[in-house]
């Protein structure tokens, strides 16, 4: 039986409680506020992209283009739910965000991913291999100096395009 397709599209404001709720089942992803979500999915529109299928939300990316680097999207969270797991949809997600008008000068992606989650790992090295980019990553946010020692240190990776993405389209 074909499975039925998924469909993305930017959020709006009335679509932070379903991304709250997605996160939440989404273990073991950090839990924003209610509010956050809200502010991304109203604030960050443009940046940030929602997964639906039969109506219900089953794929979130918050990210943004970093205010003192223009040419940077910083991704802060990739959410998908079990039952829209295997059909790639994290990559079409990134590749959504990153075709539309206002990553027209971006030529990096970045994200922090602790050394213990490979889905993330695995996710962003095959995302790199794939768009033919370089990936490097280095501690970041550590955890005794950023963290008073209560959560794993976030390593900052950055994926370098050979090209802006108005250059790749």
């Amino acid at each position: 039986m074909p499975r039925k397709p998924i469909a993305l599209r930017k959020p709006t404001g009335e679509d932070g409680s379903a991304v709250w709720s997605l996160v939440k089942e989404c273990k073991p992803l950090d839990e924003n506020s209610m509010y956050c979500n809200l502010i991304q999915c109203d604030h960050f529109a443009d940046t940030c992209v929602i997964a639906e299928l039969d109506g219900d939300t089953v794929g979130w990316i918050s990210a943004y283009i970093v205010p003192e680097d223009p040419e940077t999207l910083f991704v802060w969270q990739v959410a998908v739910s079990e039952k829209a797991r295997g059909q790639g949809l994290a990559r079409r997600m990134l590749k959504d965000i990153l075709s539309r008008e206002i990553c027209a000068d971006v030529s990096k992606l970045q994200t922090t991913i602790t050394k213990d989650n490979d889905a993330s790992w695995a996710l962003f090295t095959r995302f790199a291999e794939r768009e033919g980019a370089e990936i490097d990553s280095e501690a970041h946010f550590k955890r005794d100096e950023h963290f008073d020692g209560q959560h794993a240190t976030e390593h900052m990776v950055t994926i370098a395009f050979s090209e802006p993405m108005s250059a790749a389209a």
